[in-house]
């Protein structure tokens, strides 16, 4: 440290804190939020931390000193935490008559209050979905008041609430449905779903869920009973809405967790879980399954729309009795604030 230069020392100082906030990061998908709520704020800029470790890491390599072993233990540690930022590359395996797709897209309403000035987003989307073909679509902030024709797929499950505008999720399958249902997740606008799908001699249970949003901008939860109305209150510091959120989020983790436990089918959980893959809400829910961008997607696998950051926050995990063989998302069709998703699977023999 003495043969440091003042600046050094200085730029040496910054590293060391960015350091520690980096480890805490680390530590926090292990720790509920409600134990440590506002240090778990973190989780959401992990990646910022390691883009700057990163570059410490450059700049004291460059200069052919010792520091550069602080950064460089942070970087080899975080090994695992990179793989969910960034996938450097992917995998499509051939198609097989046994695959099957699964789409997940939060759908904005189909823009029914027209955040888009477009009024053929509806119409749209609709014909994204027809030609992406989705044997299994689950949809996240679903309304019929869009009118959006969806009949091509013969069996679904749809559960919605609400008096003026009816909203909600909704799953949609080309093979049979024989058992579907919901449960209220308490204290929020958002509900968690589930079907049960026989494809062929397989059965399989899908969740689409949506959980508490962080409220960095508004959602259709916060439409009041004036259709027109949402809430988009300023007396409260963005922290503080992000640990709220994060609390309620580890609330209704955990009633997806016991309530999958009694679930003996293969499992596919999608949908928008407004929270990062560096999460105590990610770790609980995914467990044993396979995250399908991790498996088998490329870049940054953004999927919702927020200035200057790829933010990663609606999921499709699958049951480790299943094949990833491909997930794409599709980050360049921008008709909702969120971008649809899509993998492909197969039971593995």
């Amino acid at each position: 440290m003495k043969k440091l230069s003042w600046f050094n020392k200085v730029v040496f100082g910054f590293n060391i804190v960015v350091t520690v906030l980096t480890f805490i990061a680390y530590v926090l998908p292990f720790l509920a939020p409600k134990m440590f709520p506002l240090l778990s704020v973190l989780t959401l800029i992990l990646p910022l931390f390691l883009i700057l470790n990163g570059l410490f890491f450059i700049y004291w390599l460059l200069q052919l000193k010792r520091q550069v072993m602080l950064s460089g233990l942070v970087l080899l540690l975080g090994i695992t935490f990179i793989n969910k930022f960034y996938k450097f590359s992917s995998r499509d395996i051939e198609k097989e008559e046994k695959d099957f797709t699964v789409m997940s897209y939060n759908v904005r309403l189909f823009n029914l209050f027209d955040w888009i000035p477009n009024s053929h987003v509806g119409d749209t989307i609709l014909t994204f979905i027809n030609e992406q073909n989705p044997d299994i679509l689950c949809i996240q902030e679903y309304s019929e008041n869009a009118k959006v024709d969806l009949r091509v797929y013969k069996y679904k499950a749809i559960f919605m609430e609400g008096n003026h505008i009816k909203t909600g999720q909704a799953i949609f399958s080309k093979f049979p449905i024989f058992n579907q249902g919901d449960f209220k997740i308490p204290e929020a606008g958002n509900n968690v779903i589930y079907a049960d799908i026989r494809k062929g001699k397989d059965t399989l249970r899908v969740y689409n869920i949506h959980l508490q949003s962080i409220k960095i901008s508004p959602d259709v939860n916060e439409i009041q009973e004036h259709v027109d109305a949402i809430n988009q209150s300023k007396s409260q510091l963005v922290f503080t809405r992000i640990r709220e959120a994060f609390k309620k989020q580890e609330q209704q983790a955990e009633i997806l967790v016991n309530h999958k436990k009694d679930c003996h089918y293969p499992i596919i959980i999608c949908g928008d879980m407004n929270n990062s893959p560096f999460s105590y809400i990610y770790r609980n829910i995914k467990a044993d399954l396979n995250d399908c961008f991790e498996e088998a997607g490329n870049g940054f696998g953004q999927t919702y729309k927020f200035k200057y950051y790829p933010a990663r926050i609606d999921y499709i995990f699958a049951d480790r009795k299943m094949k990833v063989k491909s997930f794409n998302s599709f980050s360049q069709f921008e008709n909702s604030d969120h971008f649809p998703i899509m993998t492909r699977l197969s039971f593995i023999d």
